[in-house]
C-alpha cells in the first residue's frame, strides 16, 4: 500500500517519543484538532473525533484539554484567530514533505519551519511544488485480534480500496475519505481495538533510501513534530 509501508517506522518513533507525558499529550492533542477540523466538533457524529477523545481520556487527559482543542479546530476559542496553511518542502536527498498548518502566526510558523528544514540540509519549497505527489485517502488501522476475518471482510463490504494485513499486529484500511466514518462506524460494532482513524496525504510515489539516510529524515519529522502549530506531517519517504 503506498504511504503506508511506513507504519513501522510511525510505530517505532511514537514508541521513542510518547515516553514523555508532554510529548503524548501533544500529539494527542493534534490527532483531536485533525479529526474536529475534518468532521466537525460533535463527538456523536464524529467518529474519529470520537477514537481520538477516547484515546486522551484513556491516557487521562483532563476534559478541558479536550474541549480546547475542539474548540480551537472549531474556531471557538475567544480572542485567537487560526489559520490553516498547507507548507511544502524538501528534506535531505530531495525528499517531499508536506505539513498542514494551523496556526495565529503566519510569520513565526514559516520563520520555524524554515529553520527546522535549512538545519537539516532542507528547504522550504512554494506552493505546489510537492502537494502534487500526494493523494488524500481516509486511513484506519486495527490492532490484530481474533476478530481479523471479520474486519477485513467488513472493510472490503464497504469498499475499503486497500487493506494491509501482513504487518505483525495491525491492519492497516485505506479508503476513499468520504467513506472514512461510515466504516469507522460500522467497525465500532465489533469487538477490537481502533488504533488510528484519519484522513492522510499518501505519497504517489515513494522514495527509497538507505538506512541513515531514513533515519536522518525520521529525525528532521520528529523536530517539526515538535512545532504546536504543525498538526500532519507527510513524507514521500518509503
Amino acid at each position: 500500500m503506498a504511504g503506508h509501508s511506513k507504519w513501522a517506522n510511525i510505530k517505532r518513533r511514537k514508541g521513542a517519543v510518547d515516553a514523555k507525558r508532554g510529548v503524548l499529550f501533544t500529539k494527542l492533542v493534534k490527532d483531536i484538532v485533525t479529526a474536529a477540523k475534518q468532521g466537525g466538533g460533535d463527538a456523536d457524529a464524529n467518529p474519529s473525533l470520537r477514537l481520538a477523545i477516547k484515546k486522551a481520556r484513556d491516557n487521562s487527559m483532563p476534559m478541558d484539554n479536550i474541549q480546547r482543542a475542539i474548540d480551537k479546530a472549531t474556531g471557538n476559542l475567544k480572542g485567537v484567530v487560526y489559520e490553516d496553511i498547507i507548507y511544502e518542502g524538501y528534506g535531505p536527498n530531495g525528499v517531499a514533505i508536506l505539513m498542514e498548518v494551523m496556526t495565529d502566526n503566519r510569520n513565526r510558523t514559516v520563520s520555524n519551519i524554515r529553520a527546522t528544514l535549512g538545519k537539516a540540509g532542507g528547504n522550504l519549497g512554494e506552493s505546489g511544488s510537492v502537494g502534487w505527489m500526494f493523494e488524500k485517502k481516509g486511513i484506519i488501522a486495527v490492532e490484530k485480534s481474533d476478530s481479523d476475518d471479520e474486519v477485513i471482510e467488513l472493510a472490503m463490504e464497504c469498499g475499503a480500496e486497500e487493506i494491509l494485513d501482513e504487518l505483525d499486529d495491525v491492519i492497516v484500511i485505506e479508503t476513499d475519505p468520504t467513506q472514512l466514518n461510515s466504516l469507522l462506524n460500522e467497525l465500532e460494532k465489533l469487538s477490537i481495538n481502533i488504533l488510528e482513524s484519519k484522513i492522510e496525504m499518501v505519497a504517489s510515489n515513494e522514495m527509497e533510501l538507505s538506512d541513515e539516510d531514513s533515519e536522518a529524515i525520521e529525525l528532521l519529522v520528529e523536530k517539526l513534530e515538535d512545532d504546536d502549530d504543525i498538526q500532519n506531517i507527510y513524507t514521500n519517504l518509503k
